[in-house]
Formats: structure tokens, sequence, C-alpha cells
């Protein structure tokens, strides 16, 4: 497989939690474009071929609809083989993921001419879940065996520096003799709603489980990260998948899940229920019994890989290529998750390798009609406008001398 495929696979006391404690410039790109009004411009990353030692290189464009950027004698170097990026507050966060080491987290604002300029650069611990939240962006460190304690981490986004970090025991969290291994965290309202993914964590069968058909979502306070509850159901098998969220969050509060039915015991697969998307409404503690949204079925068979969400019940979907399992290489499609229709997405590419990352959740258009995502082939590397309305994408901004591994808006 492809490194630019990899990058975004990589492993990463009394009661559940222990008590929290609190505790020189890059050189831009070549003319870049004014940013007038605090437009959005976007940050793609491009993975060089045939680099070592460089993860990627950071380029910026105002528009993704047309044109050619390269990374020859562009863009801004980041060092390590793998990096994933999040953007809050108006600034961006590069983070070095150190294989098990603690890694570099970079922080870039944009100056008066649209370029990233940095502005802090500090250690933090490797994790696999990064996320907004409030004044912060929430990182955790999940092991996969071993401690059976998960670390977290609040970086507050102003002021660039871990202010509070805690943990929580994650084989008392599972309470059924596996271990909870958070696939992500998201902010709804002022709590933290983690999904996990229930694992053996033990060789030689670390990633399997006998429960491959229930969900599980932890729900925490923010920002004292104090554990409340787990919401369960067994409708379908854990929300998200590996290093991909798994909820979207409307506009009217309400909270939908999906789930990828990929649980397998042994290197089989084992999920018995479809993939689907479930949902908790604003306000409640339970999953809501009366939806169901069974993506497996609509699709002709096929099942989720990852998702972006668009607004207004509108989701783009990354669905596995092979049919009635979760592999094969990924196709477009667009959902509605109040309809419950699904409509695959045309004027992609039939098979693509690899394609921006989907958890950043952040590449829609400003005026919310269009999502934007990286597309590599093997005659090369594109950002694809898709209509949401109609489901149809266009090619637009080719990118030279590397592979697209995520497209994030800063504004």
């Amino acid at each position: 497989m492809k490194k630019s495929y990899l990058k975004w696979f990589f492993v990463a006391g009394a009661g559940l939690l222990l008590n929290a404690c609190d505790n020189g410039s890059s050189t831009p790109e070549p003319g870049p474009e004014p940013n007038p009004g605090g437009v959005s411009r976007y940050v793609v990353a491009s993975a060089p071929i045939g680099s070592q030692g460089v993860a990627d290189y950071l380029l910026t464009t105002s528009d993704l609809t047309q044109g050619t950027i390269s990374t020859v004698g562009q863009g801004i170097e980041q060092d390590g083989s793998y990096r994933y990026y999040v953007t809050h507050k108006g600034k961006f966060f590069s983070l070095l993921y150190g294989q098990g080491n603690p890694g570099a987290v970079t922080t870039y604002a944009l100056d008066e001419k649209g370029a990233l300029q940095k502005t802090s650069d500090f250690q933090a611990e490797t994790v696999h879940v990064f996320a907004p939240a409030g004044d912060d962006i929430l990182t955790i460190r999940v092991p996969r065996s071993g401690n059976e304690s998960a670390s977290w981490f609040r970086i507050n986004a102003d002021q660039s520096k871990i202010v509070a970090e805690g943990q929580v025991n994650i084989v008392k969290l599972a309470g059924n003799g596996e271990r909870a291994h958070f696939t992500w965290a998201t902010q709804v309202g002022d709590k933290i709603y983690a999904p996990y993914m229930s694992i053996k964590g033990a060789a030689p069968d670390v990633f399997g489980t006998a429960y491959p058909d229930s969900s599980w979502v932890a729900v925490f306070s923010y920002p004292g990260m104090v554990y409340e509850k787990t919401i369960r159901d067994n409708r379908t098998s854990f929300i998200g998948t590996y290093f991909n969220n798994g909820l979207a969050v409307d506009e009217n509060g309400d909270v939908y899940g999906f789930s990828s039915a990929s649980a397998s015991n042994a290197g089989v697969a084992t999920s018995k229920k479809p993939s689907a998307f479930i949902r908790i409404k604003k306000g409640a503690s339970e999953f809501d019994q009366s939806y169901f949204f069974n993506v497996q079925e609509k699709s002709g068979g096929y099942k989720i890989a990852n998702q972006t969400y668009l607004g207004g019940g509108k989701i783009l979907l990354y669905m596995y290529g092979n049919v009635n399992t979760a592999t094969g290489n990924k196709k477009l499609a667009i959902a509605d998750l109040y309809t419950q229709t699904f409509t695959w997405v045309t004027g992609a590419p039939d098979l693509f390798a690899s394609s921006s990352a989907s958890y950043n959740n952040n590449t829609v258009s400003d005026d919310k009609k269009s999502v934007f995502v990286g597309i590599n082939t093997e005659a090369g590397s594109w950002v694809y406008t898709i209509d949401i309305a109609t489901a149809t994408a266009k090619q637009g901004l080719k990118v030279e001398g590397g592979a697209i591994t995520a497209i994030v808006k800063v504004k």
C-alpha cells in the first residue's frame, strides 16, 4: 500500500476517571495570494513522492476549483513519517505522530497575505484522537494493549499549550473483560461523546472482539472530563472506525453515529448487523429506537468507511468498494440523514488509491453548496468539487509532486 494511504491508519485510579490536573516563523510558499475580508483559505497537505523524513508539504490556496499547485520548491515542510491536522479558532495545528514517542505540535496562523506563519512549537504525547472542543484541542492517547488507562489532554488553542490532563480506565469502562478503544471524540453541547470499539487488547488478536454487534458511546462532562455514562445499542456494530470520526452533529443538536459493521474475531468478520446510522436526539441519554438508517441496504450491500457532515442533514460518505465487506477501494456517495436516501457520486474516478482525510469535517465550501475531496489516482492528484444537491463531481485543482493527504479550511 502506498504511504499516502497508510498514513491515516497508523496506531497510535478510583472509578473510571483519575482526577484531572491543570497544569520562529517558517518560510511560506512564494507569492501567496491576498486574503481580503477573512475569506477562507485552504491548506492542502501533500505527501511527497520518494522523500524520506518528510511527512507532507503544506500548500495554501483560496481556490480549489481550478489551476495547479506543486510541492516543488514550495510549501512548508512537515517532518516525520506521519502528520495529522486540525483547525480551531483560526489556528492550524500540525501534530506529529511519534510512533509511541512524544511528537511535535506545531501551530500556524494566517498572515495578512493569507500565508501560513508558525506561531509555536511544543511537544505532546502521540495520540490518535484529536478534536476541537470549547477553547481547546482535545486529544486522547489510547493504548491497544498493556496499560489499562487512556490519557486525555486539553491543548488550549489560544495558548498553544496543554492546560489539563487526566486518565480513564478503559478496561473498567468496557466492563466486559475487554477494553474500550476510542474511535474518536466529539463535543455535543457541554459534553464529550466518545464512541469506542470493544477489543481484546492481547496478541494474537488485539483488535478482535467477542462483542461484534453492539454500539457504545461514552459520555464525559467538559471541560472536566468526568465520566457520566455509556449510551448503548445493539442494532448495529461499534460506531466509527479506527482513526475516523463516527459521529455527526446536525444543526438541531441531534447526533448521528455510523457503524461499518466491521468487527472481527480471530481475523474473521463476525458482525451480523448491517452498516447503518443510529441517532441520539438532542438532550436524550439513549439511542432513538425509532430511527435506523440502513445504509447497507439502501446502497445495494455496501458498507460505510467514513463520513463528512455537510449540513442540512446531508452527509458525504466514503463507502468500501467491495459489496457486503469492509474492504475495497473507496467509493463516494451523498446521503440524507433526514429522508434516509442514498445517492452515488458521479463524475469522480471509479478507482482511486487514496483521498484526503475525512475527519477534518471542514472542507465544505463557504456557500455550503459543495464539498471538496482530494483524490489520488495513478494518473495524478486532483481536488474534486462535489455538488451536494446533485451528487456530481468535477475535477478541479491539480496538485503536483505528491499525493493529497488532507484539505483543511482556515479563516
